[in-house]
């Protein structure tokens, strides 16, 4: 492979790298997408979550891992799904194979087929009209993109209700899955007291999820089995690794798993991609026309940075998290029952005239035990006792900020190498305090009570909403990119996951990657035409 050219080569396999891989293959060019080729080294559990953790006599693997995954990061503030011995695969070695080092920063990717959508929360929204603002091309550029990537992935959620404009899917959505006791209660509730609830600046509803609730090809509808932190083997998850076999049906596409991209070379005509057969254990060069840079905001920055030699810092946008605990007196003692397992109703909360805050709550089940001992104000040992009466009755949650108050900056170093560091924004405490004081007086009229010192705010660049390192501008300058993500200085990289969004608000972010992949690939197919280039070099 390393004598054959390329009109594209995509490097990353994630939601960015196949929404723009769709475009560019139907048009007829000669596509090649690498990744790290890392996979998963054992299936997901078939029965529910509660009866493989009642009868399964494989639990120390399933959940501490046979070389103690989960000992090793708690503790360290991570995300329950970094923990999980099963998906350990989707996290390994990321930065130390691609020269990142970061402080006070978790600064997490993947190089795993798929990337991250292995291992995420599934949130979708459309970035509203307002929040497009600050984007180099008018708004309506990218909703024919939004309902194409929506469409192609199965989007569920759909439902006329007080969050339907703030994710703006309902027109593209299935049905939502189905909710939990707990959650109908609040529902519920919010419905009788709404117009109390809205004058407090809380809104809730139902959250857009790229996930089934009725069958998409060969992908199946969620069954409520809530093992949705563990793996679905259903498929009923969005997961890009889904769809490299249907790009793979396309003569004119290519996929080498487990080539990791040290350099990116400009020639005469085109550039090369060097690095690292993982699989042969060699160094291999590939031509190609054009290069679209999907490798995670981190890997791609550092890439770019140092294609374009520029040694200057650039900024990280990541939206400040939380995380809260809530407790139904009125559902102490419910037995725990299967049911699904990411966010099963959303919020939006008006902090300030110009910040808001959003957010989902989760059942309790599918989840460890050990991971709801931190929101307790009890030791471990009574904590755990406290806990095996209590969690029945409670729903856990997050809070995300918008990425302007979460910023940090990234430079390459001496050596290549890409240095990340965080400052806290002095406006984040009482940004926190506020979000923190709506949501008790929200979920008390909900029939809830958020536990005392349940509210934690998360580590820095926990969230993985990384973007922004390479805006997107009218007129870019160094180390930003044009409105067609194409790095200035380099003509033929685009940039087309986060780090060429030009804002990041509080929602989720990744179909707005994803509609933006493919609206930059149709546009650039437009602009150069449709045709063979490889073959006028190497």
């Amino acid at each position: 492979m390393a004598n054959l050219n390329f009109d594209v080569i995509i490097i990353g396999s994630g939601p960015a790298g196949v929404s723009a891989g769709f475009p560019l293959v139907k048009s007829g060019l000669r596509i090649l997408m690498v990744d790290g080729g890392y996979g998963k080294e054992k299936l997901p559990p078939e029965k529910n979550f509660i009866e493989w953790r009642t009868n399964n006599v494989d639990q120390f693997s399933q959940m501490i891992g046979n070389d103690y995954h989960y000992l090793k990061m708690y503790g360290m503030g991570a995300s329950p799904k970094l923990k999980v011995p099963a998906l350990d695969y989707v996290f390994k070695d990321f930065k130390s194979l691609n020269r990142i080092s970061s402080s006070n920063f978790s600064a997490i990717g993947s190089l795993a087929k798929g990337g991250l959508s292995n291992a995420w929360g599934c949130g979708v929204a459309c970035f509203s009209d307002k929040e497009l603002s600050s984007f180099p091309f008018p708004a309506p550029d990218l909703r024919t993109s939004y309902a194409e990537v929506a469409n192609r992935i199965g989007v569920s959620g759909g439902l006329n209700d007080d969050m339907s404009d703030y994710f703006g899917l309902d027109e593209f959505s299935q049905s939502p899955i189905e909710l939990d006791l707990m959650h109908k209660y609040f529902l519920d509730r919010y419905n009788i007291y709404r117009n109390q609830l809205i004058s407090q600046n809380f809104r809730m509803g139902r959250p857009r999820l790229a996930i089934l609730s009725k069958d998409l090809k060969d992908r199946k509808a969620c069954s409520l089995t809530g093992n949705c932190l563990w793996g679905c083997h259903r498929r009923s998850l969005y997961s890009a690794l889904h769809e490299i076999p249907e790009l793979l049906k396309h003569k004119n596409f290519d996929y080498l798993p487990g080539f990791l991209v040290s350099n990116i070379v400009k020639h005469d005509v085109g550039w090369s991609i060097e690095g690292r057969n993982l699989s042969k254990n060699i160094n291999e060069s590939i031509c190609s026309s054009k290069i679209f840079l999907a490798a995670g905001t981190i890997a791609s920055t550092r890439l770019a940075l140092k294609t374009s030699g520029y040694y200057g810092e650039v900024p990280i946008l990541s939206c400040p998290t939380a995380a809260f605990m809530v407790w139904a007196p009125k559902f102490l003692g419910t037995k725990r029952t299967p049911s699904f397992g990411l966010g099963q109703l959303a919020f939006n909360i008006d902090i300030s005239k110009d910040v808001n805050a959003c957010g989902s709550t989760f059942s309790t089940t599918g989840i460890p035990v050990a991971e709801f001992l931190a929101y307790l104000p009890f030791s471990a040992r009574y904590g755990a006792d406290i806990l095996r009466n209590l969690l029945s009755s409670c729903v856990v949650g997050n809070f995300f900020l918008p990425g302007s108050y979460g910023v940090a900056r990234a430079k390459l170093d001496c050596n290549d190498d890409l240095v990340i560091s965080y400052s806290v924004n002095p406006e984040l405490t009482e940004l926190m305090r506020l979000g923190r004081k709506i949501l008790n007086k929200s979920y008390r009229k909900l029939g809830a009570i958020l536990l005392p010192g349940s509210f934690k705010i998360g580590t820095p660049g926990g969230d993985i909403h990384y973007s922004g390192t390479l805006p997107m501008r009218k007129e870019p300058g160094p180390a930003e990119t044009s409105w067609l993500g194409e790095l200035s200085g380099c003509k033929g990289i685009y940039l087309v996951d986060g780090s060429s969004l030009s804002s990041l608000p509080e929602k989720p972010h990744t179909l707005t990657i994803m509609a933006n992949a493919d609206r930059i690939a149709k546009k650039v197919v437009e602009k150069t035409g449709v045709g063979k280039f490889y073959e006028k070099f190497c």
